[in-house]
């Protein structure tokens, strides 16, 4: 009776050290075609900045706008705003116009605001390749906006602080002009980040 009891619980054991294996690579497939797919849309969205003729330029604080909308280039069936540089992490992103739980397996999202009324909030998942890494930025690091016409926004990382998934309101009525937020691990909180225009 106790060797079937054994036998029972070395396979039961078995059964989940294949189903951690399994999830693990799950996890680290998924991670790979997130980077994979955001990649490709990058291409085709610089590309398609650099054909419309736009210049680049650094925003300054005589680039005002009558209306806060930001405009958008349509990919794959998704607006996209702008794409995201953060050179301390060797992340280079495009931003889509709208987040969504399936866009957000491409790409990070706009959750609210606008470069326009420096209040733009971007989010988007914990992939190595996304957001994932956003816990090692550091208070004096910089990083870049840049829209579908050519305006690059430079940023500096003011604070890095964890907000409970409640705290909707602290994330998007802030003093800050950009904030970028994931979840931890478990998602339990979101790692959040918060951070100011920088002058050309």
């Amino acid at each position: 009776m106790r060797r079937k009891g054994g036998v029972l619980l070395m396979t039961l054991g078995g059964l989940l050290i294949l189903a951690a294996l399994a999830l693990l690579l799950y996890n680290r497939w998924d991670n790979d075609r997130a980077g994979s797919d955001a990649q490709a849309v990058l291409e085709t969205l610089q590309a398609e900045i650099a054909d419309s003729g736009a210049t680049i330029s650094v925003y300054n604080q005589y680039d005002q706008r009558e209306s806060a909308e930001m405009d958008t280039i349509e990919i794959d069936g998704y607006d996209y705003i702008g794409t995201l540089t953060i050179p301390i992490l060797e992340l280079e992103l495009p931003v889509m116009a709208e987040w969504s739980y399936t866009g957000l397996k491409i790409a990070p999202g706009r959750y609210t605001g606008s470069v326009w009324t420096d209040d733009l909030v971007i989010c988007a998942h914990n992939y190595e390749y996304h957001f994932g890494t956003l816990k090692y930025l550091e208070p004096g690091d910089t990083l870049y906006f840049t829209d579908v016409n050519g305006t690059v926004f430079p940023y500096e990382v003011g604070e890095v602080v964890i907000l409970q998934p409640t705290d909707i309101e602290a994330m998007i009525e802030s003093e800050w002009d950009l904030t970028l937020f994931t979840c931890t691990i478990g998602g339990k909180t979101r790692v959040t980040v918060r951070c100011t225009g920088m002058d050309p």
